[in-house]
């Protein structure tokens, strides 16, 4: 038998009570081999909506169905074993009552394994997050700029920079803390407000865009890799300029390729013995080779 202890991964409870504590770290993951990279660093993995944007070149978040994030969450589930994992409910898929939203978080946490979900909204969404978190359903609130309802809000804007907004988001989080969420990101918000809101929880707040005085951050991984260019936002800043890389590595393969320079002999399987093969035989010994 081994002797070797498996990880621990981080739950809901732990999270919470990092508040104030020191600084959550958090990336988003949509594979097994993006989540298997983090894990050892990341408090929270988040499989965010966005996989739509940046894996599948959606303009939106908006086109995301439940089955995809099941997919990509159980992905990141298998490859990860430390970090709490969160996955995003996509649009439409909790909006219409807190019934709905009960039937696609069972969906995700039974097909997935992953500690919780994360839904978007403010004081409207109270009573589902209520409903969720008291039938066994931990909730990670997303305030601020919220990308699937960009539509309403006139695109990807900063948030809370006028007094109606401000108040708007923090009546906002204060309700998302009393219907039970664990944390509450705040995204694309004015520094001040993000930084108020995150004095008066007891909860702990992960600030994307929103201030440095948020109890912890998150960033989309291929961003801060410099892994997806179609653009970066104003929030991100980039630690590698990955895509340079492959790009270089794959035109690098292209130029092998077509100059013969690639595969080489040490890239080919070794038969043994000379081959004398011409004609009909070909297709029927060929059946016959060694893999």
């Amino acid at each position: 038998m081994s002797t070797h202890k498996a990880a621990t991964r981080k739950t809901t409870i732990d999270i919470r009570a990092l508040k104030g504590a020191g600084r959550l770290v958090s990336l988003t993951a949509y594979s097994a081999p993006m989540a298997k990279l983090v894990d050892p660093y990341v408090d929270v993995i988040v499989v965010g909506d966005s996989v739509g944007m940046v894996l599948y070149g959606m303009p939106s978040t908006l086109g995301v169905t439940l089955d995809m994030m099941i997919a990509h969450g159980k992905a990141v589930v298998r490859a990860s074993g430390s970090a709490c994992v969160v996955i995003d409910l996509p649009f439409a898929t909790y909006q219409e009552s807190p019934a709905q939203a009960f039937r696609s978080a069972a969906r995700l946490l039974a097909e997935t394994d992953a500690q919780a979900v994360k839904l978007e909204g403010g004081v409207e969404m109270a009573e589902t997050v209520r409903f969720l978190c008291e039938r066994g359903v931990p909730v990670m609130a997303h305030i601020g700029l919220m990308p699937q309802q960009a539509n309403a809000m006139g695109g990807f804007k900063a948030q809370g920079i006028d007094e109606r907004s401000a108040q708007r988001i923090f009546d906002a989080a204060l309700a998302m803390e009393q219907a039970g969420a664990f944390c509450v990101v705040i995204e694309g918000t004015a520094e001040a407000l993000a930084k108020r809101i995150t004095e008066v929880l007891q909860v702990p707040t992960i600030g994307i865009g929103a201030s440095p005085a948020c109890d912890g951050q998150v960033l989309v991984a291929e961003d801060m890799l410099g892994a997806f260019s179609a653009y970066t936002p104003r929030f991100v800043k980039q630690y590698a300029e990955t895509n340079a890389v492959m790009e270089d590595a794959i035109r690098q393969y292209a130029d092998e390729v077509r100059s013969g320079a690639f595969p080489e002999s040490k890239h080919c399987f070794a038969y043994g013995k000379p081959l004398a093969i011409s004609g009909n035989d070909v297709l029927r010994t060929a059946a016959t080779l060694p893999v």
